[in-house]
């Protein structure tokens, strides 16, 4: 592949110097036409074609043009302005080198900032799953200790004297609903603490909230909070990424679970999805907790900001970056009485963002 692509590169500056000779022959424009073709070779064949393409205009230049039109009394100035034609065609090529090579560190610098960012999220995400994990071992165990209590009431009724086998059947079927239970739960943890380049498709707004509502469950139980969704049914796939998305809202209800986690009264956890203005699908998280930090509400999407005391300060601006690389918006406001409420736009049709 790389010979082909070394061929297509001196190709290009070959053809590049041939048409400028079909150009310039009938209008006597040697110099305009072939450094053209030069800046054409440096620019996409970088240096190797792009002094090619000087080597093959100087000789066109000489030969087609130099003596054709050469009077002796005026042979002096006619080949100083050759030798400046030539200077100035190294000079692009060198230009152009230049800035091929700036570009490609631009590439790799913004290729790294990609992945350091990638890893950073992932991070992210594993930190917070870590958190929770007795909340996910419970929500595990539930399932299994259900499915082992049914699998034993179905051999119970398989092994009367007279087996019930309708009974039975009911038993084992509620065995692989609740197996199956299980199974899921653990197939959405693994997709969180999977780590991989972003995967663009149609993701469903509605089934993510109810697939995040069902992992935090325990959570949210542990520390006696109510779950209310409000979901609009008139909302259009959204195009991004599955996992993070969940990363988002994932990061929203925990920041939530913890603002409500010491207050006194009502503790709920609102989600809500609507379609919004703009062709734009609207996701609000909003808590009863101890709302917004007074004087800093416009820091807490900073990096390293927080007011937690093992807080890292990373959650909301790696929520921020995600929603932004999707078109869209992440912000906060303070709910009345108390609480606060973060809310998401995103595009329907949405295009990758770097």
């Amino acid at each position: 592949m790389k010979v082909v692509s070394k061929f297509r590169r001196y190709g290009l500056a070959t053809i590049s110097c041939g048409i400028a000779l079909a150009v310039a022959w009938p209008i006597d424009a040697p110099a305009s036409c072939f450094l053209l073709a030069v800046t054409v070779s440096s620019l996409f064949g970088g240096l190797g074609p792009g002094i090619l393409a000087v080597g093959l205009s100087g000789l066109a230049f000489e030969y087609f043009f130099l003596h054709r039109t050469v009077p002796p009394a005026v042979e002096p100035a006619v080949f100083l302005r050759f030798a400046v034609f030539l200077v100035a065609s190294f000079v692009i090529t060198g230009l152009m080198e230049i800035k091929r090579r700036v570009e490609e560190a631009r590439n790799r610098s913004e290729d790294a900032l990609r992945e350091a960012q990638s890893d950073l999220a992932h991070v992210s995400r594993v930190t917070t799953m870590g958190e929770l994990t007795a909340s996910l071992a419970h929500e595990v165990n539930q399932p299994i200790a259900a499915a082992v209590t049914d699998a034993n009431t179905c051999l119970r009724w398989l092994n009367r004297d007279q087996p019930d086998l309708e009974e039975a059947r009911e038993a084992a079927s509620r065995t692989v609903k609740d197996a199956t239970r299980a199974a899921e739960i653990i197939s959405r943890t693994r997709l969180l603490f999977k780590k991989g380049t972003p995967q663009w498709e149609l993701v469903d707004v509605n089934e993510t909230i109810r697939d995040m509502v069902a992992l935090m469950r325990s959570e949210i139980a542990r520390h006696s909070i109510s779950v209310r969704t409000e979901l609009a049914e008139d909302i259009p796939p959204i195009t991004g990424d599955r996992v993070q998305l969940q990363q988002v809202l994932m990061n929203l209800m925990v920041n939530g679970i913890d603002a409500m986690k010491d207050a006194n009264g009502t503790r709920e956890l609102v989600i809500n999805s609507q379609r919004a203005e703009r062709e734009q699908v609207l996701v609000s998280i909003s808590d009863t907790g101890v709302g917004l930090p007074a004087g800093q509400a416009d820091q807490i999407f900073n990096a390293f900001f927080t007011t937690k005391p093992n807080g890292t300060g990373m959650g909301l601006r790696i929520s921020r970056s995600i929603v932004e690389s999707h078109g869209g918006r992440l912000w906060a406001t303070d709910n009345s009485p108390c609480g606060a409420s973060f809310h998401l736009a995103v595009p329907i049709q949405a295009e990758a963002h770097e």
